[in-house]
């Protein structure tokens, strides 16, 4: 049987939010089987918790947030990532402020931290949402268009294209393929970092947005050229991370998907509309769990690899 998939202790980190500038701190602890991924505000007068699903995200500028009424966490799409990349399906997130820490900037160092609290597997089965007929959603038109897609695939595999007219893209290859059956998340993917335009984080500092963001956290690049001393991290570090936000965004949706997913210049709200029209579509999906390890897409039955 492929199990469900929580962790084995509970895990700490502190860091800043990238838009508040705040100090957050965020503990990581085992749920039950079914409960889902579920972020916990602490710091209320009375605790909320807030079920992640493609519903519950509420707003998408910048970042994804998602609410459980006046309660909110805002840029949980890194963390996501690293759980969809682990496999995790379920666990308690308790988070002291309204922004996950930003921390690098990836999801390596949220990778890191579930890798060593360690992977339980939980004896109930593990429950795809299996995609049966193609959905996509576009928006704009010629030089402004952009869209996403979901096909039918037995596994999960992402195709992102980017297209930023800037001299330190343009040199980067500006398409990435990549199959979750892998195994090679943490490597491959992980490490790819946010990146912002300097001027557009001035804008964005002047508006109270951006203020924890900076050279340790961030891609920042001037009109010509990156400023980071060390460079990037991937030959294709834009276009990866473009894939890592996707991967944290899709599994908004509450499940490991099998699908293969297409992209050109989404983002996270047009990833969220698809969510949101795959499920408006009750014939375009269904839920499969494996019983026969062997009949699950290659990859997926092993545990996540570390470095």
């Amino acid at each position: 049987m492929l199990s469900q998939r929580t962790l084995k202790s509970l895990t700490r980190a502190v860091g800043v939010g990238l838009h508040s500038g705040e100090r957050v701190e965020l503990t990581l602890r085992p749920a039950p089987p079914n409960t889902g991924i579920v972020f916990r505000r602490i710091d209320l007068p009375e605790p909320v918790d807030i079920p992640v699903s493609a519903i519950s995200v509420t707003d998408t500028r910048l970042a994804s947030t998602i609410s459980s009424g006046h309660a909110k966490v805002r840029t949980v799409e890194h963390l996501m990532s690293a759980c969809a990349g682990l496999g995790l399906d379920n666990l308690y997130i308790d988070i002291t402020a309204e922004e996950v820490p930003i921390l690098d900037g990836s999801a390596s160092s949220f990778v890191y931290l579930l890798q060593s609290a360690g992977i339980e597997l939980q004896k109930v089965p593990k429950q795809f949402l299996r995609v049966k007929k193609s959905v996509e959603v576009r928006e704009g038109e010629g030089d402004q268009l952009k869209w996403a897609r979901l096909d039918p695939h037995h596994g999960f595999t992402l195709s992102f294209e980017i297209d930023f007219d800037h001299p330190a893209v343009d040199s980067t290859a500006q398409r990435v393929e990549f199959d979750m059956g892998s195994g090679r998340y943490s490597r491959d993917i992980a490490r790819a970092r946010t990146f912002a335009f300097s001027r557009d984080v001035e804008m964005m500092r002047a508006s109270g947005l951006a203020l924890g963001g900076g050279l340790d956290n961030a891609i920042v690049m001037d009109d010509f050229k990156v400023l980071n001393s060390d460079g990037l991290r991937y030959a294709e570090e834009f276009a990866k991370h473009k894939i890592l936000d996707a991967i944290g965004d899709l599994y908004c949706i509450g499940k490991p998907m099998l699908a293969a997913y297409g992209a050109f210049r989404s983002g996270h709200g047009l990833n969220n509309k698809l969510l949101r029209e795959l499920l408006a579509q009750p014939d375009a999906y269904d839920l499969v769990t494996f019983s026969d390890e062997k009949k699950a897409p290659i990859g997926f039955a092993q545990l996540s690899r570390a470095w």
